[in-house]
């Protein structure tokens, strides 16, 4: 029993249950000889992450060599270089990130090919009927069923497609109007043009409403815009922009004539230009003033009698040309005629 307690005290346990012998002692087994040629590895450096440091939801612990190459995450397992590895979160949310946006963009893409295939046809049967009526034919449209489909187009996301498709169709067709107005003789211009220009405002009396939702919600909204506006533009732009230079002369000299060109005509061709484009009244100031009021600069209390000598003349001219005063009987003799 002695013997075997001085065999024991030669050998020590440590914590771990690694045998070894002590200062006085001998070697017990065989393979300590092969462990002392090894190299010793440098023992590693090792620093706590804080949770939320480095984009990290949780702490973590990091350790490096001496050579300072290779990286650990206590919590994972996962060796990463000198560029820290995405963790698994962030790699999954990257990835559904981009299923989200390819399945948006598959999405908006058949969206859109509904919008050509089903939704503009539609619309645009009903704008070209709309833009060739007379404004005395009845032309019978469902007003429900195409504000239905532009208020569907607007809430799939198509208003700038929808709008940029209207103006484009409006565009086209003003074109073709110019062109016509080309061929017509000078002495049928106004006529013309009046023709035009009535029957446009009468069709955009019908489109700017059922166009409603889409003025609202994106022309005024998003663009600071109106649906109108825009369209009256548009022939400014096509039609009027051509034709005003031309037409200025031919409206003197009809007003100059009385009855050359019926009253109503006149007035309806001065008041669309004026509309149009109200710079364009500085034209012609005269004629335009015949008609819109606020056209002439304001009046002067020193030119009251200019003022008066006009009125006159232009009563004598009348009279002269047939236009009698009626009857006098009941005005007082001392006043002047």
């Amino acid at each position: 029993m002695e013997a075997m307690d001085d065999d024991g005290s030669d050998v020590k346990d440590d914590h771990n249950h690694n045998y070894c012998a002590s200062s006085s002692g001998k070697v017990q087994s065989s393979s300590s000889s092969h462990l002392s040629n090894v190299t010793r590895l440098p023992e590693p450096v090792c620093s706590a992450v804080p949770a939320g440091a480095g984009g990290s939801p949780r702490g973590s612990l990091r350790c490096h060599s001496a050579s300072g190459s290779q990286f650990m995450d206590s919590d994972s397992g996962s060796e990463c270089g000198e560029t820290e590895c995405a963790s698994p979160a962030a790699a999954s949310a990257e990835h559904k990130h981009t299923l989200d946006s390819t399945s948006n963009f598959l999405l908006n893409a058949i969206a859109v090919e509904d919008y050509r295939n089903n939704h503009w046809p539609n619309l645009e049967k009903a704008i070209e009927r709309l833009l060739i009526q007379n404004p005395t034919d009845h032309i019978s449209v469902s007003y429900a069923q195409i504000y239905s489909c532009v208020y569907k187009c607007v809430c799939q996301q198509h208003s700038e497609l929808l709008y940029n498709d209207l103006k484009s169709k409006i565009a086209n067709y003003l074109q073709r109007v110019s062109t016509e107005l080309h061929a017509v003789p000078l002495e049928n211009l106004i006529e013309s043009f009046n023709t035009a220009l009535t029957r446009y405002i009468t069709s955009l009396q019908c489109i700017v409403p059922v166009f409603m939702y889409l003025n609202k919600f994106y022309i005024e909204s998003k663009l600071n815009r109106d649906l109108k506006q825009d369209l009256m533009n548009l022939f400014a732009d096509h039609v009027a922009d051509k034709y005003v230079n031309t037409l200025m002369p031919l409206l003197i000299k009809a007003h100059a004539v009385p009855f050359e060109v019926q009253p109503s005509t006149m007035a309806s061709v001065v008041k669309g230009l004026h509309s149009l484009r109200p710079e364009w009244a500085q034209l012609a100031p005269a004629l335009f003033s015949n008609f819109i009021p606020q056209i002439n600069p304001p009046a002067m209390e020193s030119l009251l009698l200019d003022y008066a000598a006009h009125d006159q003349k232009l009563q004598m001219e009348l009279s002269m040309n047939g236009f009698p005063r009626g009857d006098q009987s009941r005005k007082r003799a001392n006043d002047d005629s």
